[in-house]
């Protein structure tokens, strides 16, 4: 396994756990992370302040890697999950990352995040 991929490993294993402290652990300084028609931030502290989610989810997810592929500096996974409704219920979603790497260490994320309602594709 390379280095870039065992850090992304890591940082999953940390959003999964709720582990502000290991996810960090995984980021440049100058983070920037977008979730696309969500929002963009940049920075640990903003992304620290994010890592929960919306009011509406309680952390934290639940992840599964589909596949990983690694090209360069460039780690991209898709994933599935589910996370609980504050209101009942959960949301499951489908994900594609692209985790921009520098050093060992994510330097951007962009994610792309798709609820799913009825089935595996819709």
């Amino acid at each position: 396994m390379s280095r870039n991929i065992a850090t992304v490993n890591t940082y999953l294993d940390g959003f999964r756990n709720n582990d502000h402290e290991q996810i960090l652990s995984c980021l440049t300084d100058d983070i920037e992370w977008t979730v696309f028609g969500a929002f963009h931030l940049t920075g640990k502290d903003a992304y620290d302040k994010a890592i929960d989610g919306p009011p509406e989810l309680i952390s934290p997810p639940h992840l599964e890697v589909v596949r990983m592929v690694e090209q360069g500096d460039v780690v991209m996974a898709e994933l599935t999950g589910t996370v609980k409704r504050a209101a009942g219920g959960e949301m499951r979603m489908s994900m594609a990352e692209v985790f921009v790497m520098r050093d060992g260490k994510i330097a951007e994320r962009r994610a792309w995040v798709i609820e799913l309602k009825e089935n595996d594709h819709r």
